[in-house]
This record gives C-alpha cells, structure tokens and sequence, in this order.
C-alpha cells in the first residue's frame, strides 16, 4: 500500500508490538503526530511535561517489561532534551528506540530553526543511530532499531527523520515483528575451565547484576548455587532478580551494599559473576578488591571480560545458555565452614542495622513494603534515598526495581514510575529525596493528567544528603551549596497540580499516609520528614577497600 513517511513509521510501530510510546510534539514531528491521531485507537501515547520526562518514562516502560520503549521528539531542542535520557538507558543497557523529527533534508547543515546534528550528540551514547535520508529506507530502519535495541547487551538506538521523508510516500508491506539476534553459549572449552574452577573452589560466592535478569537465568543460577552450597549476592541492577527473602541471597554488594554480601564477596576464593559490570562502587580500590579469589566473568558483551578488573576466566556468551552448558560440569558438594563464615557475617550484620523506632529512612522504607503488591514497582531518584530503598526494600518478581545505576540520574524517577505504571498496568512507587524531586517535579502534570496511580514518597531532609554525607566524612563538614533552604511546600504544590499529599512526621503518621495513597486512584504525594544527618550505612570511603568499610558514623555532628 503507498502511504507517506510518517504513516509508514506509525504503522511500523504497530507492527512490532509497541502499544505505548511517549514524546512531546513539535515543528519538525508533527506529521507523526497526524499519524498518531489517525492511529489513536491502535497506539497510546502519553504526552509528558517536558522530552526528559518522557524518555525516562520510556526507560521506566522497558525496565518492567522487558520491552522495547519508544520516545518521540522534535528537532533541534526537543532531541537535545532526550539526550538525559538516552544515557540513561545507555549506561543501564534498557532497550530504548528514540525517534526525533529533523529539518527538511535540503536544509540539513544550513543552520536551519531548530536543527541539530542529532545523531553526532547522541553517538556516544547510543548503541547505534540513524539519519533516514529516503522514505524507502524507514520501515527497515525501524525494524533494525528495534532487532538491535533488544539484541545481545540491549541498550537505545535513535532514529532521525527529517521532514521530508515524513511528508513522502512510498510502497509499505507490513511484516512481522522483528526478533532479536539468536543468543549463544560461551565456548565449551572456557566452560571447562570455568567448571575446574568452580569444582576446586572452597568458597565460592555468585554475583549478579541486571545482564541475569535480561538473559532471564535465575533458575540456572539458583540451581548452581544449590550444587555449590554457594551464596548470592548483587549489584544495584540486579535488585529484584530473584526473591529478597531466598535464604541464599545476602543482598547488594558495593559501597552501599548490604555487610554480609560484601564481605562474603571479600573472603571467597571465587566469584561467579554473572551479566554484571565491576564498576567502582563495586570493587572500590581495585588494587584490593578480592584479593583472595579467582574471578569466572559470564557476559553477553565481551568488551565487559577484564575491562576494570583481571578475571581468570572470561566467559562471552549469554548468561542462561552458558549455565545450561556448565551445570552439568559441575559436582554437588556442601561447605559447612563456608556456609558458617556466611552465617556469622548475616549476624554481624544485624549488630549494624539501624532499629530505632522514630521515623527513620529504613523504618520509612520497612512501613512502605507493607504495602507493595508482589507486581508493584518501585522506581527511585538518586541519592541516599535510592541507597536505603536498595538496602531495604523487598522484592518477589523481577523487574520490580527500577533505578538508573550507572549515570545516576537525579530527577528520573517521576517519569519512570510514569512508565512503570503503563507497563505493569498497576500502581507504582516513587521513592525520592527533596533534591530529586524537584527536578522534574514537573511530571506531576503528566500523572495527574492520565490519573496515573502513583505513590511519591520524598525523604525531605532539606539538604542533598548524599553530597553532605560526604562533605561531613570527607570534607570538614564544609556543607558548600548543599544545603537547600527552600520554602516548598510539596503537599500545597501537589494540590496546585491536582494530586493529593500529606506531610508526615512520625512512624504513625507514616502509615496511614501511606494507607491513604494505596487506596487513591491518582498520584498521592507522603512528604515524609527526616533528620538532614542520617548517614547511608555502611560505605566504603573513596579509594578504600573492604577492609576500610564503615558501618558506623565515626565523626561528632
């Protein structure tokens, strides 16, 4: 059938499975939003506040999914305002397709109103990106985008259409959806060798990250931590891979990370790690990190293999076809010394935790899981808030946690518990400090507007807690530029939007805000006030190592 370009990339969309996107219109996009109001009863979209609300929520849509998610924008500043986002998605490995409308093609490098060289900004961040210059090349591009976000380590891709070729027509044959590239094992003979590792190991640990949860392998991984009589600990994107409460996972590992996981990572003499980064608030001083251990690294991205830390044996392949092949290599064995040493480590814990009875971070954190369905998502904003959701908040399904790790992004979590909630098709949780909010407080219009049922529960302490955190360890208490003094007056402000809220002080208090919002059908917004020092316990102070490990405020306030 001959239809014109923006038809074409509407029905494309269709076409491979996309049922909600999110985006902002303008200039240079409108004739794919004609498109979008032809097709309205065939595709939802949601029109955020601002284009970086709208990419996080497509962030947030894929997450809890494990779909692709699609944002639309403008040109020139419309494009450049995903650019947040994008990077998000990329240093998370979500799979993301970001489509930007451009300037005519006869006016591309002109220095036309609105243009930007979109693709050359986001190249960096993005696993690939196109420029369609031909109406005849955009339902391909589109499938490709698609095959390329959700292939191997997933991860956005952009998609740059100039306005002529939205206006153009051409022949469009629908096809079916495109699926991702077939997935395959590591070599056989790296497996071995992984398999002689793990059968000699006396103290092996696993170690997991959001690449498991992709590959969806928890049950090859629980089934070798059975065999190996092993622990199980993970990253910050790995929360919500498998049950909080399994009597083998010890939790997050890393400068925040739960005790026992951390030092149970710290004494093994193996670490299995699996679809996971060693980034720097996992190894901390990396001349010190697991000294004692060998290292078996399983990733679908090879680059990954001894890229911040030397593993003895690097294994590049996916995750649950990898496992299938080494389990049965591996022999059924039980290690009461070692099981013991992680036994006493869970108990030295429990002497660290924070059991006040006031309203604290974790009692605030303990009150809302109360509340959270076993298909609730809780989406957070970063700073201590993310760090103490991370600690205590408990999970039964994957995908449930939603948080951006690796560029961590202050002010994504509005938006991603917008897309949250149109993925999960439930209520969602945003967890977030008085600093985060307020920098995309703004899509508050957006969950208003589409009755978006949204729990927001700000840990207000009137500071950037993290940045005092430090400045209190590390820097003479020189509290520069972190301390907020602000007069907002949240509950009023998310009255002024439309929602509801309350202020809360108190564990009672707490609980039945949070029984309220749970029975509101719209976004309920619990200012929830908190002490501006209570520390994230424990932390590994900058360049040290598990040795150095703090798990109690060791200065005078």
């Amino acid at each position: 059938m001959l239809l014109c370009g923006s038809d074409i990339l509407i029905k494309t969309l269709i076409e491979q499975g996309c049922d909600t996107v999110f985006g902002y219109p303008g200039g240079q996009i409108l004739n794919v939003y004609d498109s979008l109001y032809t097709h309205q009863n065939e595709i939802n979209h949601i029109l955020t506040a601002h284009e970086q609300g709208a990419a996080h929520a497509a962030d947030g849509y894929a997450r809890t999914t494990g779909k692709v998610g699609v944002v639309i924008s403008t040109s020139g500043p419309g494009a450049t305002n995903l650019v947040t986002g994008i990077a998000t998605a990329y240093l998370d490995s979500i799979p993301m397709v970001a489509i930007c409308g451009n300037v005519p093609t006869t006016q591309i490098g002109s220095d036309s109103f609105q243009e930007i060289d979109i693709t050359g900004v986001t190249l960096p961040i993005t696993k690939h990106n196109y420029f369609v210059s031909s109406v005849e090349d955009l339902a391909d591009t589109i499938r490709e985008a698609f095959t390329l976000a959700k292939s191997g380590r997933p991860g956005p891709v952009l998609i740059d259409v100039p306005k002529d070729v939205q206006i153009a027509k051409c022949e469009y044959e629908p096809k079916s959806p495109a699926q991702k590239a077939k997935s395959y094992p590591a070599k056989d003979q790296r497996i071995e060798q992984a398999a002689e590792y793990i059968n000699n190991s006396k103290k092996p640990y696993i170690y997991f990250g959001g690449g498991l949860i992709t590959a969806k392998a928890q049950e090859e991984m629980l089934t070798l931590a059975e065999k190996l009589d092993a622990p199980i600990g993970c990253s910050l994107m790995g929360i919500s891979g498998i049950e909080t409460n399994h009597p083998r996972f010890l939790g997050m590992q890393g400068m925040h990370g739960h005790f026992a996981s951390s030092m149970a990572m710290h004494n093994a003499d193996l670490i299995i790690s699996l679809g996971v980064r060693f980034n720097d608030r996992v190894t901390g001083n990396k001349e010190k990190f697991a000294t004692k251990a060998k290292i078996i690294h399983i990733d679908v991205d090879g680059s990954e293999l001894s890229k911040t830390v030397n593993v003895s044996c690097g294994l590049r392949g996916d995750v649950k076809l990898t496992l299938q092949r080494l389990l049965p290599l591996i022999k059924e064995s039980k290690k009461p010394q070692w099981s013991s040493k992680v036994e006493a480590l869970k108990k030295e814990e429990e002497k660290y935790l924070d059991n006040r009875e006031s309203l604290t971070p974790r009692t605030a954190i303990l009150t809302l899981n109360k509340y959270l369905g076993e298909n609730t998502a809780v989406c957070t904003d970063v700073g201590q808030h993310k760090m103490w959701s991370a600690q205590n908040l408990t999970f039964k399904t994957p995908r449930r946690f939603v948080s951006s790790g690796g560029l961590g992004t202050m002010g994504f979590g509005l938006g991603a518990a917008i897309g949250a909630a149109f993925g999960t098709k439930e209520r969602s949780v945003l967890i977030t400090g008085d600093g985060s909010f307020g920098m995309n407080l703004n899509e508050l219009a957006t969950a208003v507007k589409y009755n978006i049922p949204i729990v927001i529960l700000i840990m207000n302490n009137g500071v950037l807690g993290m940045v005092r955190q430090w400045q209190t360890l590390f820097y003479n208490k020189h509290y520069s530029n972190s301390v907020l003094e602000r007069k907002t007056d949240f509950c009023s402000l998310a009255r002024a939007f439309g929602a509801d809220g309350e202020m809360v002080s108190t564990p009672e208090e707490l609980d039945k805000a949070l029984s309220r919002a749970f029975e509101t059908a719209g976004p309920y917004v619990v200012d929830c006030r908190i002490d501006k020092d209570e520390f994230v316990l424990p932390m590994l102070p900058p360049g040290g190592s598990m040795d150095d490990i703090i798990t109690k405020l060791e200065v005078e306030l």
